[in-house]
Formats: structure tokens, sequence, C-alpha cells
């Protein structure tokens, strides 16, 4: 199976200069625990910012939801692949760099996210479905 059957293509994205609370509210807003940084400029990367990002940066480091901005915690460049790639070789690089979620990009354009729940999902579904033949 290919990452392009299991990826998310609805994903939520925030501008690089928002501050950490709109972030926060953002996240809240969709039911997401991740966000996708814009690219400032056509030839940046994205970024990824995630509630671990968040905690690290606010709860355990003191930070300011008012003073930090995305781009001062989010993983940039975030871990991308493309959405031709086979499933099992993003779980053996999400799992050599224990990532919880990866971008996919393709000719530098987002075409979603994938996480480590639809990697698992998208196996449990593969299993169910062999169990039924």
């Amino acid at each position: 199976m290919l990452v392009a059957g299991i990826m998310k293509t609805d994903v939520v994205t925030i501008s690089p200069l928002a501050t950490v609370r709109e972030a926060l509210m953002l996240m809240k807003k969709h039911g997401v625990k991740s966000l996708v940084v814009d690219k400032r400029h056509a030839g940046d990367a994205h970024g990824l910012v995630a509630y671990r990002d968040i905690a690290e940066a606010v709860v355990a480091d003191d930070g300011d939801i008012d003073l930090l901005n995305v781009y001062d915690i989010a993983q940039k460049p975030a871990l991308q692949i493309s959405q031709h790639l086979e499933t099992r070789y993003l779980a053996r690089l999400m799992i050599q760099y224990s990532a919880n979620r990866v971008l996919v990009i393709d000719n530098n354009e987002l075409q979603g996210l994938v996480s480590l729940t639809d990697v698992v999902d998208s196996l449990i579904d593969m299993a169910l479905r062999e169990q039924d033949h």
C-alpha cells in the first residue's frame, strides 16, 4: 500500500508568525494535535508544530504563549516523504527517526500528513481483510 492511500489531505496549516496561543486555539477549533507550518516563500520548507513541541517550549522551558511564535518552536524542516512511497518504508523511517507525524510533500508542495496511527490503522485494516478471506 502506498502513503497516498492512508494520508490525511485535510491538514490544518498555520503561519510561522502566529503566536503559540493562536496555534493552541486553532488546534482546539479543529480537534487536531498538530499543525503544518506554512512556507514563508517558494524555496522554504514546511514545518510541523505538535502538542509535544508546545509542551516542551511552554511547560518545560517556561515560555510565554503570547510571546513565542510558531517558528520559534516548530520542527522545521519537518520530516517529509512522497505519497508514492510504500507504507512499510514509511513505517521504517518513522521508527528510525522516532517521528509520530510526517508531511507528505511532492514537487515541494504539501499533499497531506500521515501519522503513526494512520500506519497502524492501515495494518489493522489489512489484517482484518486477510482474516475475512
